[in-house]
């Protein structure tokens, strides 16, 4: 039976289908949201027996004073002011080149593809030698400009700086494969139409192209935003367990791991947890809400 309201047998099939998921869902996703932000609260929490001392804002009013969390708040939103534009720019760059290349494609897709699945430890092993101040390979490069050597990973000017160049680097290939994806899926007719108009390949470009893949230029903002926010590992791993020089680039989830694995202290890494969550849900829901003026879809 098509059309018409559905019946209670046909709704109570529809839910058994979705439930194994729903339940994945609530267990991995919703439960450890709940928890944290009900942890976040408590100021007296002994995480062994699980036992609640006290609860109350003390956690929230801890983490705005201390220095070392808004230098976090501070860095974090540097990166990702930093990474995401550039990574959307020169992924769509790479990829329209790409489309237009029909020798060896698919040998130049997947060399563009290596780094998002390289490990990272083993991809900022690589980034430790190319910004090593003596021999590294960006110095020499740097060099030929008549540009001194720069300890990239030791002085705290530098230090955030090698970790965008390093983020942007990793996060290229995926946002590559995206971007082909959505240039392929383009209706040939309208580069036809606009040709006929008079249109050369930069009014193209600007008029057709990049409106009909607006959808997927959003995609790949909202995934490197949430990304950004989240980073760590290329911390971690590109200045050796460590924030950088001075803290030059101590992020909000190295602040949390800080509390919580170094500090043994749960509810204000629950705290900061959460102010990460709002930033993400803040940032997140203006995309949506700028996306309904400035996206194309096709049903518009």
């Amino acid at each position: 039976m098509t059309g018409g309201k559905p019946t209670w047998r046909q709704t109570l099939k529809g839910w058994m289908y979705v439930l194994p998921m729903l339940i994945v869902v609530g267990v991995f996703s919703i439960y450890p949201i709940i928890s944290s932000l009900a942890m976040s609260f408590y100021t007296q929490y002994n995480f062994i027996t699980n036992e609640i001392g006290a609860v109350g804002f003390d956690n929230f009013a801890f983490i705005f004073n201390d220095p070392n969390f808004r230098s976090a708040m501070f860095n974090t939103l540097v990166f990702v002011a930093g990474v995401v534009p550039l990574q959307v720019v020169i992924s769509l760059i790479v990829a329209v080149l790409l489309n237009r290349i029909k020798f060896l494609a698919g040998f130049f897709r997947s060399i563009y593809f290596l780094p998002f699945v390289t490990s990272t430890v083993a991809i900022s092993m690589v980034w430790r030698w190319i910004y090593n101040k003596d021999a590294g390979l960006l110095n020499y490069l740097l060099s030929f400009v008549g540009i001194h050597p720069i300890n990239w990973l030791n002085d705290p000017h530098y230090a955030m700086l090698a970790l965008i160049i390093l983020a942007i680097w990793k996060g290229l290939g995926f946002n590559i494969m995206l971007y082909l994806v959505a240039l392929n899926n383009v209706d040939k007719g309208l580069y036809n139409a606009a040709k006929l108009d008079g249109a050369g390949a930069w009014s193209s470009f600007w008029h057709v192209t990049l409106p009909m893949i607006s959808p997927m230029t959003f995609l790949v903002s909202v995934n490197g935003v949430i990304g950004s926010f989240k980073v760590f590992d290329e911390v971690f791993a590109l200045f050796g367990g460590q924030p950088g020089p001075g803290n030059s680039a101590l992020t909000m989830v190295y602040y949390l791991y800080r509390l919580f694995y170094e500090q043994n202290q749960y509810g204000r890494a629950a705290a900061s947890g959460v102010v990460l969550f709002g930033m993400i849900l803040t940032v997140t829901l203006f995309q949506l809400w700028w996306s309904k003026k400035h996206v194309h879809y096709g049903n518009n």
